[in-house]
C-alpha cells in the first residue's frame, strides 16, 4: 500500500493522485466486505461507494477531500500513518485581520508560521497595560515552542512548558529594565499547533479564544479565565487576592485585571494570576471540519461563537472571512482592538447557514464572554 501511494505522488497531478488513491482503497474495502458478507437479493449491501444505500455513488466530498474549494495536495506520510487522505494546510491560504477599534493603540498581536516540516503555529495575543508583553510573545513564543518540540512529542506539554518559560523570560527582561511600567503589562495568549495536518492542540490563558467549525457548528476549544469561574476565583482568594466589581458589573482581580491567567502582570503573580494554560487536543476530520478561528476579546464580547462560525461560512476565502468577523464586531459596537485568524480545513465551504442575517437586529444577550 505504501509503494502504491508513493508511486501515485510521483506520477501525476494531485487531483488524479487523490482520486486514484481513494478508488484503490475503496475497491479493496469492497472486495473484503464481499468476502465476509455474501450478497442477498432481499437486503441491499451498502458499500462505501453507496454510503446511504440510495444507489447513488458517494462523492469525493464524502471522504473529506477539499473538492476544489481550496485545492491542496494530499500529505503522503500522514495519510499513510493515519490510514486516510489528509490534505495539506497551507499558510498561504490563512486569513487574518486586526482592527484598532476606538483605542489609541492596537495592543493585539497575531502570528502564524511553519515551525517544523510537520508542525504549523497560529497565535493571537491581546496586550493590556501596554504592548510590551504582547510584543515579547510575538517575538519569542515561536522559539520557545521550537525548542521544546525537539525534546517532547506531546504538544500539550510543549505548549505548557513554552507558556511558563516565556513568562519567566519576560519577568527577567522586565526586572532588568529601567521601565517600571513593564511590571504591570500583560497579555492573553491563545496558541494552536497543527501537526501532520490532523493533530490540533490549543493552549490559552486569558480571554482570547479558539473555535473549530465542525459540520457548521461552533466547537469551543478554549474557556475564558475570568473571576466568574469558581475554580479561578478560589485560587485568587487562596493566594491573598480579592475580586472587585466595577461600575459595569465586571469583576477584576485586585480591582485591576479582568482575567485570572495571563503572561506578564508580574505585580499580580503572588495573588494567583498564573501563566499556566489550559489545553485541548482534537483530531481533525477534514470531511466535517471547515476551519479554525482564533479571536481576541474585541470580537468575543460582541459576536458569539456560533455567529463567528456562521459569518465565516458565508465567505469565499479565509482572508475575506477574517475581515468580515472584525467588521461585524465593529458594527455591533465594539470599541476594543479586534483580531481574527481563520485557518481553512477540508470541509471549507461545505456547510453554509442560509439563515445568517447581517443586520443590526440581533440579541446582545448571547454575546460577550458567556457565548
Amino acid at each position: 500500500m505504501s509503494t502504491a501511494l508513493i508511486n501515485l505522488v510521483r506520477n501525476g497531478g494531485h487531483q488524479v493522485r487523490r482520486r486514484a488513491l481513494l478508488t484503490s482503497r475503496l475497491l479493496q474495502d469492497d472486495k473484503r466486505a464481499a468476502a465476509i458478507c455474501p450478497s442477498s437479493t432481499s437486503v441491499r449491501r451498502t458499500s462505501r461507494f453507496d454510503l446511504d444505500g440510495s444507489g447513488r455513488p458517494a462523492t469525493w466530498d464524502s471522504f473529506g477531500i477539499w473538492d476544489n474549494r481550496i485545492d491542496e495536495p494530499i500529505l503522503l506520510p500522514p495519510s499513510i500513518k493515519y490510514g486516510k487522505p489528509i490534505p495539506k494546510v497551507s499558510l498561504s491560504k490563512v486569513g487574518c485581520a486586526s482592527h484598532i477599534g476606538k483605542r489609541k493603540e492596537n495592543e493585539d498581536r497575531f502570528d502564524y508560521a511553519q515551525l517544523t516540516d510537520e508542525v504549523l503555529y497560529f497565535a493571537v495575543y491581546d496586550g493590556h497595560g501596554g504592548v510590551a508583553v504582547a510584543d515579547f510573545c510575538h517575538k519569542h513564543m515561536q522559539g520557545f515552542i521550537q525548542g521544546f518540540l525537539t525534546e517532547e512529542q506531546n504538544m500539550e506539554l510543549v505548549l505548557m512548558k513554552a507558556f511558563l518559560e516565556i513568562d519567566k523570560a519576560y519577568a527577567r527582561h522586565a526586572q532588568l529594565s529601567a521601565d517600571a511600567t513593564l511590571l504591570n503589562a500583560g497579555t492573553t495568549a491563545t496558541v494552536a499547533l497543527l501537526r501532520d495536518g490532523i493533530e490540533l492542540v490549543v493552549a490559552s490563558v486569558g480571554d482570547s479564544r479558539a473555535l473549530l467549525c465542525r459540520k457548521g457548528k461552533a466547537m469551543k476549544l478554549t474557556i475564558d479565565h475570568t473571576p466568574e469561574r469558581k475554580d479561578e476565583k478560589e485560587r485568587i482568594k487562596k493566594t491573598g487576592g480579592f475580586i472587585v466589581w466595577n461600575s459595569l458589573g465586571q469583576p477584576h482581580v485586585n480591582g485591576r485585571l479582568a482575567m485570572t491567567r495571563s503572561i506578564g502582570d508580574l505585580d499580580l503573580k503572588k495573588y494567583g494570576v498564573i501563566a499556566e494554560p489550559e489545553t485541548k487536543r482534537v483530531q481533525l476530520h477534514h470531511a466535517s471540519d471547515s476551519f479554525l478561528v482564533l479571536t481576541t476579546d474585541g470580537i468575543n464580547f460582541m459576536v458569539n461563537s456560533q455567529e463567528i462560525c456562521d459569518f465565516v461560512s458565508q465567505c469565499h476565502d479565509p482572508t475575506e472571512a477574517a475581515h468580515l468577523v472584525t467588521e461585524q464586531a465593529i458594527q455591533y459596537g465594539t470599541e476594543d482592538n479586534s483580531t481574527a485568524i481563520v485557518v481553512p480545513f477540508g470541509a471549507w465551504g461545505k456547510y453554509k447557514n442560509s439563515e445568517v442575517n447581517f443586520s443590526f437586529s440581533r440579541s446582545f444577550t448571547s454575546s460577550g464572554r458567556w457565548a
